[in-house]
């Protein structure tokens, strides 16, 4: 009778625990990398050092995302549903399959349709210009 009651609160809590966790270990991680950047610039006379540093330990990515490769990632994620329904599940994970994977088929042809890279754009460009 007790584990009845048990199961679904450690279920609800899981929901709320996971999340948490992940927030205080990524913010660990962050002050860890604040502090060195703290110290190694107070030891640092020049300016232009302190913001070369900075960048090195800037995590944000420089180039544009790429919808090429997240379209062929989407889209056999979905052939992966879809096949998953087909062999073992059933209908509604076909159709999800087959949803998700119209998708990345959508998103593939975006990144082609869209140039992103700076190269790409000079490529587009000078091509227009042309005609």
């Amino acid at each position: 009778m007790e584990i009845e009651i048990i199961i679904p609160i450690i279920g609800m809590l899981t929901g709320i625990i996971l999340p948490v966790s992940v927030f205080i270990w990524q913010y660990k991680d962050a002050k860890g990398k604040r502090e060195a950047v703290i110290e190694i610039s107070k030891n640092l006379d020049d300016p232009s050092k302190v913001e070369e540093l900075l960048s090195i330990f800037e995590e944000r990515k420089k180039q544009p995302i790429d919808y090429r490769r997240g379209g062929i990632i989407t889209l056999f994620v979905g052939l992966g549903l879809f096949s998953l329904g087909y062999f073992f599940l059933g209908n509604i994970l076909r159709g999800v399959g087959a949803l998700v994977g119209l998708i990345g088929i959508g998103v593939l042809i975006a990144g082609y349709l869209y140039p992103n890279t700076g190269e790409e754009l000079t490529d587009a460009v000078e091509e227009f210009e042309k005609k």
